[in-house]
C-alpha cells in the first residue's frame, strides 16, 4: 500500500490547505477525499486570472465547503483539487507576489524564530483523535522538541478548546470518506497553519499516523514536498509547480530525489515515522 499526499506545498502563507488521498499500488489510485458537499457556483474571471498568476492549474477551481474541528463550516476555494483558501486569500497572495516580485516568500513563510508554538490534539465529538492518534502526536511533537539546534518548540495538549491555541490536529474522516492521510497549510504572520486534519488512518500503524502527522505539522511550520518537481514517491512525474512563491532550496540538503524524506509527497505503510538527517539539517536550516 502506497498513500499520496495530493497537496501542492507551500503557497503563501495565506491557510492554503493540501489534502492527501490513497492508493494501492496494484490499483487505480484513489482521488482526493471528498472534503464536503461541492457547492456550484460560477468561477468569476477575476478569480481565473489570480490562479493562473500564481502558477496554478485554473481547469481545476470550484467553491467547495471546509470543515471545522468543531463541526462548523465555511465557503473556500478548492484549486487543482485539494488546495483551499478564501478568495481574500487568494487576492492577498497575488497582491504580495506582485510587490514583491515572488522573490522572498520562503522568508514570510516561516514561524517566528525562538516561538514556542501551542498545539492542541482535539478530543471533541465526531472529529477526535483516536487513542491511537493522540500516541502519535505526541511521538511527532517529542521528535521536533528533541532536535537540537532549532529554535522553534512545540507545547502540547490535548482537548476541545482550540480557539486559543497556534495549531489544532483532528481527525476530519467523516468529511473524507475516501482515501487516507492529511491535510495543512503555510503560516502567516510569524505563526504556524493552525488547522492540521488527518483521515483515514485508522488501519495504519502508529508509526505511520506519526509519520503522516510529522509530515503536516512541517508544513505548517513551512516546508514543501521533498519532490514537488517530480511527485516520484507516488509513481509520477508531475511538477507541482512554485505556486507562485518559489520552491526555495535548503543549504545542506539534496537538490535531487531524497527517497526517505519525511516530508515527500506520497508515504507507504511501512513508515517509521521518524526525520531522516536531511530533513533534520531543512529544520535547523531554516530554525
Amino acid at each position: 500500500m502506497r498513500t499520496c499526499k495530493m497537496g501542492l506545498m507551500g503557497l503563501l502563507a495565506l491557510g492554503l490547505v493540501f489534502v492527501s488521498c490513497s492508493k494501492d499500488e496494484n490499483e487505480t489510485p484513489t482521488e482526493e477525499a471528498n472534503l464536503a458537499t461541492e457547492i456550484t457556483k460560477e468561477i468569476p474571471k477575476e478569480v481565473k486570472e489570480a490562479v493562473k498568476k500564481l502558477n496554478l492549474n485554473s481547469d481545476y477551481i470550484k467553491y467547495d465547503t471546509f470543515h471545522m474541528p468543531d463541526g462548523t463550516t465555511e465557503e473556500r476555494l478548492f484549486i487543482e483539487k485539494d488546495i483551499v483558501m478564501t478568495e481574500d486569500q487568494l487576492f492577498t497572495m497575488l497582491r504580495n507576489m506582485e510587490e514583491n516580485d515572488g522573490r522572498q516568500y520562503s522568508t514570510d513563510n516561516l514561524v517566528t524564530q525562538g516561538r514556542t508554538i501551542s498545539i492542541i490534539g482535539y478530543t471533541g465529538g465526531s472529529q477526535a483523535l483516536s487513542s491511537k492518534e493522540r500516541t502519535a502526536l505526541q511521538y511527532a511533537v517529542n521528535n521536533y522538541n528533541a532536535l537540537s539546534g532549532v529554535s522553534i518548540s512545540f507545547d502540547l495538549t490535548f482537548g476541545t478548546n482550540y480557539q486559543n491555541k497556534d495549531m489544532v490536529v483532528y481527525n476530519n474522516t467523516i468529511n473524507n470518506p475516501n482515501g487516507a492521510g492529511g491535510s495543512a497549510g503555510f503560516p502567516s504572520n510569524g505563526y504556524p497553519y493552525k488547522f492540521v486534519q488527518i483521515y483515514g488512518l485508522s488501519g495504519y500503524s502508529t508509526n505511520v499516523n506519526e509519520h503522516v502527522i510529522t509530515h503536516e505539522i512541517g508544513h505548517s511550520v513551512g516546508f514543501r514536498h521533498t519532490d514537488w518537481f517530480s511527485r516520484q514517491s507516488c509513481g509520477q512525474n508531475v511538477n507541482e509547480g512554485d505556486g507562485g512563491v518559489g520552491a526555495n532550496h535548503i543549504d545542506g540538503t539534496p537538490s535531487g530525489y531524497d527517497p526517505t524524506s519525511i516530508m515527500l509527497a506520497c508515504f507507504s505503510s511501512n513508515e517509521d515515522g521518524e526525520f531522516n538527517a536531511n530533513d533534520i539539517i531543512a529544520l535547523q536550516e531554516l530554525y
